[in-house]
C-alpha cells in the first residue's frame, strides 16, 4: 500500500537532521532583533512579509522589535527557471505608498535569491528610498542570483540540504516546526 503525504512528512520529521534546535533558532531571532533595531528604530520603516515562507519568521521577529513600525505583506514568485530575475508572478502586490520610505523585506531563507532579489528592486521602482532585507537562514552554497549575495539581516548561516522548518516547508508541511531541519540523505 502507498505511504500517504501524512504519513510521508511525519516519517519525514522523524528520519530528519536537526541542524539548529529551537534554542539556537531563538538565539537568532533575538540577534536579529537587535541588529534591525539598532539600524531601523528611528527609520518609521514598513516591514514587509514575503508569503508564505517569511509569516513564521516575521511574526517572532516583528514581536521582538519594540520601535514603531508598519507592517504589510506581499506574496511573489519568480516565473519558472527564467534567467532574468525581475518577472515576478504577484500573488499580492504592496498597496502602500512607498515613496521615501525605508522597506524592510522579511523571509525564511536565502537560497539563490533571485525572488528576494527581484522583489527589492520593485519595491525601489515604487519609490522606496532603502529597501533592506532580513531572513532567518541563509543557505551556504555558490548558487547565488549575485555573487556573494547575502541580506542585510541574517539569523544562522545553514549547509546546502533540503531545509524545512521556521517557515520553510516540507510539501507544505512542518513550516510549524521550532527548528531548522534538513531531510535525511538530502
Amino acid at each position: 500500500m502507498p505511504e500517504t503525504l501524512l504519513e510521508e512528512v511525519r516519517r519525514a520529521m522523524a528520519e530528519a537532521d536537526c541542524l539548529a534546535t529551537p534554542a539556537v533558532v531563538d538565539q537568532a531571532y533575538d540577534r536579529l532583533a537587535e541588529e534591525i533595531t539598532a539600524r531601523l528604530q528611528h527609520a518609521n520603516p514598513l516591514i514587509f512579509t514575503v508569503m508564505n515562507g517569511g509569516l513564521i519568521v516575521a511574526g517572532r521577529l516583528i514581536a521582538k522589535l519594540n520601535f514603531p513600525l508598519e507592517t504589510a505583506y506581499l506574496h511573489a514568485t519568480r516565473y519558472g527557471h527564467a534567467l532574468n530575475g525581475t518577472l515576478l508572478d504577484w500573488r499580492v502586490r504592496p498597496t502602500q505608498d512607498l515613496t521615501g520610505r525605508t522597506v524592510l523585506i522579511i523571509d525564511d531563507i536565502l537560497d539563490e535569491g533571485h525572488t528576494l532579489k527581484a522583489i527589492s528592486e520593485n519595491l525601489r521602482e515604487a519609490g522606496a528610498a532603502e529597501v533592506l532585507t532580513a531572513v532567518l537562514v541563509h543557505k551556504v552554497h555558490e548558487r547565488k542570483a549575485d555573487a556573494g549575495m547575502r541580506a542585510d539581516f541574517t539569523g544562522l548561516d545553514v549547509e546546502d540540504r533540503f531545509l524545512f522548518g521556521c517557515g520553510m516547508d516540507y510539501k507544505g508541511y512542518w513550516r510549524n516546526a521550532p527548528g531548522i531541519y534538513a531531510l535525511h540523505g538530502h
